[in-house]
């Protein structure tokens, strides 16, 4: 090979390492069956082609590049593929549709995981993506109160940002996990919070958490919140608290006890955990500021 082509390919290379790749993984059997039906599809097997999923991200990632990887939902393409006017049975289409995924769809960036623990993290951020979307459409659309012309939506997502800060307020030092479980339809919408006592939370995770509680208070829906916190020094202690109205009502001890000891499935009971306290929910200090239940 001379000089002049070395260069060129060393350059191409380079280059392709400036290029963002996208994967659209189809992450269960169903997915992949209802994919069969399209005659370009080339595999046959499940197992099979996640195996050469693997082993093409394990390939761009020789090259360089970022990779990222999202969920390709087979109803979502056909319905992308009406809306566009494009054939289905196409590899063109479904790259198409792939690109249209990493802009607007849930995704993981590939660092060199295994299948096995990238499918369950994209599948827990395809759910968290699906709550989030549902939750901000809810406050987008709940229009304005007839009583004070205040946008339901914001006034809900402000007030349920005042509540989180003052239940962690209350919780005080330690490392807390709280659940926000919201009914919604058929569904439930579910989002969890990691956050340090000392700190107030932030990011991505924090805004999730605080856009499906204020569903859950635009709504009226009889939902619930639960905090752990953990602390080296004692045992992990367990609150619960019954959204109404939206207002955040604390559970009694027996309550807060029956909640995590109970099959949520089946109705049994279950074993309390080791080194685990049950408590009641706390009340939370009023707001100066709220006009939620004189206006909404």
């Amino acid at each position: 090979m001379n000089r002049t082509a070395t260069t060129t390919t060393h350059l191409r290379r380079a280059l392709r390492r400036e290029v963002p790749s996208t994967v659209g993984l189809l992450a269960d059997a169903r997915d992949f069956a209802a994919m069969r039906r399209y005659s370009t599809f080339a595999f046959d097997d499940h197992t099979t082609y996640l195996k050469q999923v693997e082993a093409l991200l394990k390939s761009l990632a020789t090259q360089g590049g970022h990779t990222t990887v999202t969920l390709f939902d087979p109803e979502e393409y056909e319905a992308y593929c009406a809306e566009t006017a494009i054939d289905p049975d196409n590899p063109t289409s479904r790259s198409r549709f792939t690109a249209h995924l990493a802009m607007t769809g849930a995704r993981v960036t590939y660092t060199g995981q295994p299948l096995s623990t990238l499918l369950p993290e994209l599948v827990d951020t395809a759910v968290r993506h699906a709550t989030w979307e549902y939750a901000t459409t809810v406050l987008a659309t709940m229009g304005d109160c007839a009583t004070c012309g205040k946008d339901i939506g914001r006034a809900a997502f402000t007030r349920a940002s005042r509540l989180l800060a003052r239940l962690l307020e209350a919780a005080g030092p330690g490392f807390h996990h709280l659940v926000c479980s919201v009914p919604a339809g058929d569904d439930q919408l579910l989002a969890v919070l990691h956050a340090d006592g000392t700190t107030d939370p932030e990011g991505t995770e924090a805004t999730e958490f605080t856009a499906v509680l204020a569903a859950g208070i635009a709504l009226a829906a009889p939902g619930g919140l639960v905090l752990r916190t953990t602390d080296p020094d004692a045992p992990d202690r367990l609150h619960g608290w019954r959204l109404t109205d939206g207002t955040l009502t604390p559970l009694t001890e027996a309550e807060v006890f029956a909640a995590y000891c109970t099959d949520a499935r089946t109705g049994e009971p279950l074993s309390p955990e080791p080194d685990v306290d049950y408590r009641a929910g706390f009340p939370l200090a009023p707001d100066p500021d709220d006009d939620w239940p004189t206006h909404h």
